[in-house]
């Protein structure tokens, strides 16, 4: 489960005020790098975010990042959560397939340690829905309660915004009726123990420290050791970071290939899929495009948790 958590947070945003460090001296301690070479007119940004971190009611993006926005054409995040008519189908999308539930992946005295744990903790969807929920879409339903804050924000929110005071155009590289797809290559048994492991270990002490490990490593800006935490193996679900994360890299690399000549993007997909031999960074570098890491100091709220 603890896996799962970790891509599910991960998961999954003005260049004259941007300065891309030299490549003698890289910086890789960055979420923020620019794409340029291979013919581009323009250069395009790459962004890694978070898709849950807790919010003081100060949270911004780094100036770097809004200067990439202000000069872009358009702005790329794994989804186009402005989509009203996406968001008003997806609902029957997040429900397993064949009319299944929980109660027929689980045993009797399973199923009901399951039911009673959402009776018992606040939930906005009742678990009478739940129960017809691909198990780990359930599980992230919880993921909120187990962040140590009153607010939580994913940094997709705030590209939003920032987008949309500079009038620039958000879309997805993805929809949302794949990302549910995807949970349909995942057994719904497997599923279905991972939140039942989640629900055993809800509260204990190990359960907060990864999270924290997590977010630390994300505000560090140290994408080495995301890639290190986003890809340590859970019992059982290894073969599933084949389908969660590379295949994934692999098709935004050629949907790219396709959007970079058009003019200056800024692309913000979460961070665990930028570093590694098959992250994004280096499928980029392969397909013939210069990616460089550009300063991406955090702000003094971030700098304070650190």
């Amino acid at each position: 489960m603890v896996m799962m958590k970790k891509f599910l947070t991960l998961g999954l945003f003005g260049i004259l005020c941007i300065t891309a460090t030299s490549q003698t001296t890289p910086d890789p301690k960055t979420l923020l790098w620019k794409i340029s070479g291979n013919g581009l007119e323009k250069p395009s940004y790459l962004f890694g975010t978070i898709h849950m971190i807790c919010n003081d009611g100060g949270l911004s993006i780094s100036d770097s990042l809004k200067a990439a926005i202000r000069n872009a054409d358009q702005v790329y995040l794994e989804l186009d959560m402005d989509n009203m008519f996406e968001l008003m189908n997806v609902v029957t999308k997040m429900k397993m397939n064949g009319d299944t539930t929980l109660a027929d992946l689980l045993s009797p005295e399973e199923y009901r340690k399951v039911k009673d744990f959402f009776n018992t903790h606040s939930s906005l969807i009742p678990f009478a829905m739940l129960e017809t929920y691909k198990p780990l879409l359930t599980a992230s339903t919880l993921m909120q309660s187990t962040m140590e804050c009153d607010n939580s924000i994913s940094m997709e929110q705030l590209i939003m915004k920032d987008a949309k005071e500079k009038g620039k155009p958000v879309k997805g590289l993805e929809t949302m009726a794949f990302q549910m797809s995807i949970f349909d290559s995942i057994p719904y048994e497997m599923q279905a123990k991972q939140l039942l492991q989640y629900v055993n270990n809800y509260g204990k002490e190990n359960e907060g420290k990864e999270f924290e490990e997590l977010t630390q490593a994300y505000l560090q800006q140290d994408l080495e050791k995301l890639e290190m935490l986003t890809t340590k193996e859970s019992a059982g679900m290894e073969a599933f970071t084949e389908i969660l994360l590379y295949k994934r890299n692999e098709t935004w690399i050629k949907k790219l290939q396709d959007i970079l000549p058009n003019g200056s993007f800024v692309v913000a997909v979460g961070a665990g899929h930028l570093p590694g031999d098959r992250g994004v960074i280096n499928l980029l570098r392969k397909a013939g495009y210069k990616v460089e890491p550009v300063n991406n100091r955090m702000l003094k709220q971030f700098e304070k948790q650190l």
